[in-house]
């Protein structure tokens, strides 16, 4: 490959990566496009797992030996079996700088581990090219041709320098992406997802409900006693009381599969459940009760659930789900109820929802200028 040829790639590089849509669509674009820029028949990243002193691999790309999957989830190697990779994990380069790549064949003088293992899969040579990210080793760019293919030089060398460089950047740029992802939808003082996250999963779901009529759930829970908390011990501690239930609606929320678990705003969480049934959600819910006036603070929490699997009526849209919702944590709110109120099990709750939402259709149109 010339040189333009090899600016082409480069530039295909970078934006296969620029344009994946997850962390894992963007290693292997990145493994695939270092693989055809040098010509090789098999690429493979892996990450270097500091705490676990072992290289994980992240993709394997290309031509795959038995045993090889392009995604695996549990492949990596204790670093110490590859001594020539030591040198370099431990240090810090600045300004962009970071060590160079080198050949390996399977047939020389020190063929060493990676040697024997392109023997083992019929590969005859390789060049490793170090991942710097930040300053720190991230990992390893991986690249392999089959028996009695070219050896590779230290042109190539030099160029798999490049393209590591080239990933590095791309793993960069995602990882801010995937970070502004993350803080658009989560809530930063308990970490769990916030009313955005809600809103699309809502929206989601019931348009599954529509198509299969799978059961929807969501139930909104008010954590009683956080303005006393506030007042008396100070918002350091109220946060700790948010924290704290935070946790237990996410403790339960895990028994439900696939459930989302959310802070609203303020002393109000949710949870939001597709597939399971309405009485599944509902014994989730008693649990979040039970557990909720255990804590050390607060007064427990007032609980409403609202499931397309109970008698609640037509459901075509989040607003109605959240309206029935709410109207039945009200409900609790004002009983002090240790349990959860079910709209449909509770008629009066769902006449509440709707009356509430037939005044705000009056509003509405008394701002329109109707009558």
């Amino acid at each position: 490959m010339g040189v333009d040829g090899r600016l082409r790639a480069v530039v295909g590089l970078a934006q296969a990566m620029a344009a994946a849509n997850a962390p894992r669509d963007s290693v292997r674009a990145a493994a695939r496009g270092a693989r055809v820029a040098l010509d090789g028949s098999f690429a493979a990243i892996s990450a270097w797992e500091r705490e676990r002193g072992r290289l994980r691999v992240l993709v394997n790309e290309g031509e795959r030996r038995p045993g090889e999957v392009e995604f695996p989830e549990d492949e990596s190697y204790p670093v110490h079996d590859f001594p020539e990779i030591t040198e370099f994990l431990h240090e810090r380069w600045a300004g962009g700088g970071g060590p160079h790549a080198w050949v390996e064949n399977a047939v020389g003088d020190r063929p060493g581990r990676r040697g024997e293992a392109l023997r083992r899969r019929g590969r005859g040579t390789c060049v490793v090219a170090p991942v710097v990210l930040s300053g720190r080793a991230w990992g390893e760019l991986y690249v392999a041709r089959d028996e009695g293919l070219p050896d590779f030089d230290e042109d190539d060398a030099e160029f798999a320098t490049v393209l590591a460089a080239v990933v590095a950047a791309g793993l960069a740029q995602n990882e801010r992406l995937e970070e502004a992802r993350r803080l658009a939808f989560t809530d930063p003082l308990t970490g769990l997802a916030n009313r955005r996250a809600v809103d699309m999963r809502l929206d989601e779901a019931l348009e599954e409900h529509r198509r299969t009529g799978v059961v929807v759930s969501l139930v909104v829970c008010d954590l009683n006693g956080l303005k006393k908390v506030n007042d008396t011990l100070g918002h350091a501690m109220g946060d700790r009381l948010l924290e704290r239930f935070g946790s237990v609606l996410s403790l339960c929320g895990a028994i439900l599969p696939g459930a989302l678990v959310a802070r609203l705003g303020g002393d109000e969480f949710c949870l939001v459940g597709v597939g399971p049934t309405a009485d599944e959600v509902v014994r989730v819910t008693e649990e979040v009760c039970a557990r909720a006036a255990e804590l050390e603070l607060g007064e427990g929490v007032a609980c409403g659930v609202a499931s397309t699997g109970d008698p609640i009526g037509l459901v075509k849209s989040s607003r109605r789900l959240f309206r029935l919702a709410d109207a039945a944590q009200y409900k609790a709110k004002a009983a002090r109820s240790a349990k959860p109120v079910v709209a449909g099990r509770d008629t009066a709750v769902v006449r509440l929802a709707d009356a509430a939402a037939e005044a705000a259709s009056g509003e509405r149109r008394r701002f329109r200028g109707r009558p």
